[in-house]
C-alpha cells in the first residue's frame, strides 16, 4: 500500500509504490495526464499519453508512460493529472518586472511616450521608493507565475539606487521564480557608475543566490552611446564574474539605440561563452542576422510589445532560428508567455502568406506550425540562455512544470496538446505550477503565504503613484523627436459612422 502521506490514487499507482524506496527530500508524481515532453534522442517534443512525471527535489527524474521501472520515493505525493495536459513552464527572455503599479496607465501609449513617461530616466527614477520597487517587483513575478511563466530574463532598469536595486533583487529571491536578474548599470543621478560596479560586486556574493533559482547577469544599453572605456569595463565584469547573460535593448530604425552584433562586435564580445540576448531587434541587419548565427546569440521578440509600441516586425520574422520570445512592459498589456506565442504564431503566418497572396497566389500550406509556436515559447528560451536543463520536460531537466485543465471550457474535446494550448488554452487554465521542484500555484489559486496583505501593501503603493502619474502631462510628440526624426500622426482608426471616431479618452 501507499505510505500514510501520499495521497489515494488508482491501483496501478499502488502497485508502483509497492517498490522498494530511495531516500528524498521530497517528490512529486503527476500520473495520468498527457505530457509534453522532450525526446533528446530526436531532439524534438514527444507526445506521451497516459503519462507521468516524477519530480524529485528540483529536477524531473522520469518521465514515462504505464509502469515505472525505478524506485519511488519514500515521500511521495501524488497528484492526479487524468484528462489534463502536462507541459513545461514558459520562459520569457525580456520583462521588466518592478513596473506593475503603472498598470493600465499606459493602454494607449507609443514607444517615445513611454520612454519619457515610465522608462529608465523617467520621473519614476525619483518618484519610486525602495518599497514601491519591492512590492511591485514581488506582486509582478506572482501574476507571471500564476500565468505559467516560469523562468524570466529580468531587465531591471530601477536600479537608481543601491536601494532601489537591492529591492528588486529581494523581491525576485522572495518570489520563487527561475529568473535571470540581469543587474542594470544605467547612467543615473547621484549613482555613479564605480558604485554601481561595487555594489553589483557585493550582490555576486549574496549566498542567497546558491541557495535559489536566481543567476545574475547583465543588462546595459550604452554600447552605442555610452563612453567606450566604461563599456569596456562593464564587459570586462561579465567575462571576470562569468554571468549568465548579457541582454540589451536593440531597436534601431527611427528610434536610434542601435545596440546590434554589429556594435558588440567592435568589442570583440560575441565570441565569448556569455549568452547575449538583444531585446526587440526589429531592424537588425543581414550583417547582424549572420553574426547571431555565427555566433549562436538570440533576439527577443515582445509581440504584444511590439505592435502596441510601433516597434512593428519589419525582419524579425527572417531570424526565428535564433529568436524567442519575451513579454517587456507588462503593465501595458499580457503578462504571459502564451498570448506572446499565439500573437506572434498568427502575425507570422500572415506575414508569410501575403508574400504569396501578394504574387496572386493562393497558399498551398500554413507557414508556420503551433509545434514551432510552443518551441519559441519555452526551447528556444532556454537555447537562448544555453541552458540544457530547462525549457524541456526530461529527466533531469528542473521541474518547472505546468498543468492544465483537460476539461476547461476552452479546452474541452482536445486531441493534439500542443495545439490545444497554443490556440485555444487560456491562462485560467492553468491548475498547477512548479518552479524548482515547488508549487507556486496549486489548483489554480497562487501557493503564496499572505497573499491578501501583500496585494493591499501593492494597492497602497500602486494608488499613491497612478494619483502622481495621472496629474502629470503627456510627453510633446510633434515637431522632431530626441533621435532627430520627425513626428507624424497615423490614421486614426474610425470605428464610428459619421463624424467622430470613438477613440475616447482614457478611462484612468
Amino acid at each position: 500500500m501507499l505510505p500514510s502521506n501520499v495521497l489515494s490514487k488508482p491501483p496501478l499507482l499502488c502497485a508502483l509504490a509497492s517498490c522498494c524506496v530511495s531516500l528524498s527530500e521530497a517528490a512529486t508524481l503527476f500520473t495520468g495526464g498527457t505530457v509534453i515532453a522532450w525526446d533528446a534522442s530526436a531532439n524534438y517534443l514527444d507526445i506521451i499519453r497516459n503519462g507521468s512525471v516524477l519530480v524529485e527535489n528540483d529536477s524531473v527524474s522520469a518521465v514515462f508512460s504505464g509502469s515505472y521501472n525505478g524506485s519511488l520515493p519514500s515521500d511521495l505525493e501524488v497528484v492526479d493529472a487524468t484528462n489534463d495536459i502536462i507541459s513545461t513552464g514558459f520562459i520569457d527572455t525580456h520583462r521588466h518586472s518592478w513596473q506593475t503599479a503603472f498598470k493600465t496607465l499606459g493602454s494607449n501609449t507609443t514607444l517615445v511616450r513611454y520612454l519619457e513617461r515610465y522608462g529608465t530616466n523617467s520621473p519614476a527614477s525619483t518618484m519610486f521608493t525602495p518599497e514601491d520597487v519591492y512590492i511591485g517587483q514581488l506582486v509582478g513575478l506572482y501574476e507571471a507565475m500564476n500565468g505559467g511563466v516560469t523562468t524570466i530574463v529580468d531587465f531591471p532598469h530601477c536600479t537608481w539606487s543601491a536601494a532601489h536595486a537591492s529591492a528588486a533583487l529581494n523581491a525576485t529571491l522572495e518570489s520563487g521564480v527561475r529568473s535571470e536578474w540581469a543587474y542594470n548599470f544605467g547612467e543615473y543621478e547621484n549613482f555613479t557608475f564605480e558604485a554601481q560596479v561595487e555594489l553589483f560586486q557585493d550582490m555576486l556574493g549574496d549566498a542567497r543566490i546558491d541557495d535559489s533559482p536566481v543567476r545574475l547577469g547583465i543588462s546595459y544599453d550604452g554600447f552605442s552611446r555610452s563612453d567606450r572605456n566604461q563599456t569596456r569595463k562593464v564587459l570586462d565584469i561579465a567575462i571576470e564574474n562569468n554571468v549568465s547573460v548579457v541582454t540589451t535593448h536593440a531597436n534601431g530604425g527611427v528610434y536610434g539605440a542601435p545596440n546590434f552584433p554589429e556594435v558588440l562586435q567592435t568589442f570583440n564580445f560575441l565570441n565569448q561563452t556569455i549568452p547575449l540576448i538583444f531585446a526587440h531587434a526589429s531592424y537588425h541587419s543581414v550583417t547582424d542576422a549572420q553574426l547571431l548565427r555565427q555566433y549562436n546569440h538570440y533576439i527577443s521578440t515582445t509581440p504584444e510589445s511590439e505592435m502596441h509600441y510601433g516597434h512593428l516586425h519589419p525582419y524579425s520574422h527572417l531570424i526565428m532560428e535564433q529568436q524567442a520570445l519575451g513579454v517587456d512592459t507588462h503593465f501595458t498589456f499580457s503578462s504571459d508567455i502564451l498570448t506572446q506565442a499565439r500573437i506572434w504564431l498568427q502575425s507570422a503566418r500572415q506575414t508569410f502568406y501575403r508574400q504569396v497572396v501578394d504574387d496572386r497566389h493562393i497558399p498551398a500550406d500554413n507557414p508556420m506550425s503551433v509545434n514551432q509556436a510552443f518551441l519559441l515559447a519555452t526551447r528556444s528560451g532556454a537555447l537562448a540562455l544555453r541552458r540544457s536543463d530547462i525549457g524541456i520536460l526530461a529527466p533531469g531537466a528542473k521541474a518547472d512544470l505546468l498543468v492544465w485543465n483537460g476539461r476547461a471550457p476552452s479546452l474541452l474535446g482536445w486531441s493534439d496538446p500542443v495545439a490545444a494550448l497554443m490556440l485555444h488554452a487560456n491562462v485560467g487554465d492553468i491548475k498547477h505550477v512548479m518552479v524548482d521542484g515547488r508549487f507556486r500555484k496549486r489548483d489554480g489559486v497562487l501557493s503564496v503565504e499572505g497573499y491578501e496583505a501583500l496585494q493591499d501593501r501593492f494597492l497602497e503603493s500602486a494608488n499613491r503613484i497612478q494619483r502622481v502619474w495621472r496629474e502629470m502631462p503627456l510627453p510633446v510628440t510633434t515637431g522632431e523627436s530626441g533621435s532627430g526624426v520627425d513626428f507624424e500622426r497615423p490614421v486614426e482608426a474610425d470605428i464610428k459612422r459619421g463624424d467622430g471616431t470613438w477613440y475616447g479618452p482614457q478611462f484612468d
